[in-house]
């Protein structure tokens, strides 16, 4: 069993401070690499990387391969759209950076109650159901981060959609915020496809606490997250923005479902986890492309998270943010205009906790 697909949000840099800079040598070899090892599924998105995911994926894949060897996945930033006419200049935007004349799925990006709300007044759905109609895609759905209630209300509506694209991961299976259980018993009752994002949670389930780690034996913590969201039947592929060829290799491996004790191991990881991450940031990043002024808040979550494991670590962390703050705004500098906690999936109070970074890593 291996039903994993290719991301390209996190993709190799040449520069680690500039996710735009792009490597190219490596992108190439691990796009090879995994064609080589039977993946097809490539998933990118009008708005990744302000458009350089997509030119990324017309030169290292499209450019580079048969387009009968792969499936691409493109999104429609549904949330942008003012008028009908929208719907098809993105589109076609997001055909000239990729390269092809056709996707093979396209999809609402990001529907929560405000963006469904959009999606519903622009006729988005008739959209996709015309592309789907002409041939310039095969496969339609949304990504949806949102509660379990709005997702039934969505299917019942819109019973055309092939694929629902949900976070899934062992950490968020019972979680009261993501609810990803509950979205997926949803779609499942429905009997659509379900496409997994996130499945170690923009890598906080890569390193885990000790106690957490002793639970989870016999192989890596990312082969446990990875087995986890493949086992569920209803999947059929499971996301990951790959960065390494480390990675590569791990993650297409063949994997075997969990059984019921592996599953009951990770949901008693998942307490422990819980209990040891202050701040449930994936690293998305919607956060910080909607800050005006551009804090960046991933990177100094992911520190604050290292500091409150470690505090006697402060004196490596501290410099690291103070070399963060040399191309990006302070946590101080924040203005509380909370864009960013409107577009964070997570729904994270982040203006509390960048306060807190604040008192613990800017403030000597």
């Amino acid at each position: 069993m291996n039903k994993m697909g290719f991301g390209f949000l996190r993709l190799p840099r040449l520069d680690a401070t500039d996710e735009k800079s792009i490597n190219y040598e490596l992108l190439d070899r691990m796009v090879d690499s995994f064609l080589e090892k039977g993946g097809r599924y490539f998933d990118t998105a009008y708005t990744y990387l302000e458009g350089i995911s997509e030119e990324a994926m017309r030169k290292s894949l499209v450019e580079r391969h048969n387009r009968n060897s792969f499936t691409l996945a493109d999104k429609l930033p549904g949330y942008r759209v003012k008028c009908y006419d929208d719907c098809r200049k993105y589109f076609e935007e997001s055909l000239r950076r990729c390269g092809v004349d056709y996707f093979d799925v396209y999809l609402l990006h990001w529907l929560n109650g405000h963006n469904y709300a959009i999606a519903e007044e622009q006729e988005e759905f008739r959209f996709l159901r015309e592309l789907k109609e002409k041939g310039m895609t095969k496969k339609i759905g949304f990504s949806y981060h949102d509660g379990p209630e709005l997702l039934e209300k969505i299917l019942l509506t819109h019973p055309e959609v092939d694929y629902v694209q949900l976070q899934i991961n062992y950490l968020d299976w019972e979680s009261s915020a993501i609810q990803a259980r509950k979205c997926y018993e949803v779609v499942e009752k429905y009997g659509k496809k379900v496409i997994v994002m996130e499945p170690v949670k923009g890598g906080t389930l890569v390193k885990l606490p000790e106690a957490a780690e002793a639970l989870l034996t016999g192989a890596s913590p990312v082969r446990w997250a990875l087995r986890f969201a493949q086992s569920l039947p209803n999947v059929e592929i499971v996301l990951s923005g790959m960065n390494t060829m480390e990675q590569m290799a791990e993650n297409m491996k063949q994997m075997e479902p969990l059984t019921e004790q592996e599953l009951q191991l990770c949901m008693q990881a998942a307490e422990i986890i819980r209990g040891n991450t202050a701040i449930p940031c994936t690293g998305c990043g919607y956060c910080a492309s909607h800050c005006p002024k551009k804090i960046a808040i991933p990177d100094y979550f992911r520190l604050y998270n290292e500091y409150e494991r470690n505090s006697g670590d402060d004196w490596k962390i501290r410099p690291v943010y103070q070399g963060l703050t040399q191309n990006f705004g302070k946590a101080s500098e924040c203005i509380v205009c909370r864009n960013c906690e409107k577009n964070c999936p997570q729904k994270i109070n982040i203006t509390t906790w960048l306060l807190k970074v604040k008192e613990k890593l800017e403030n000597t």
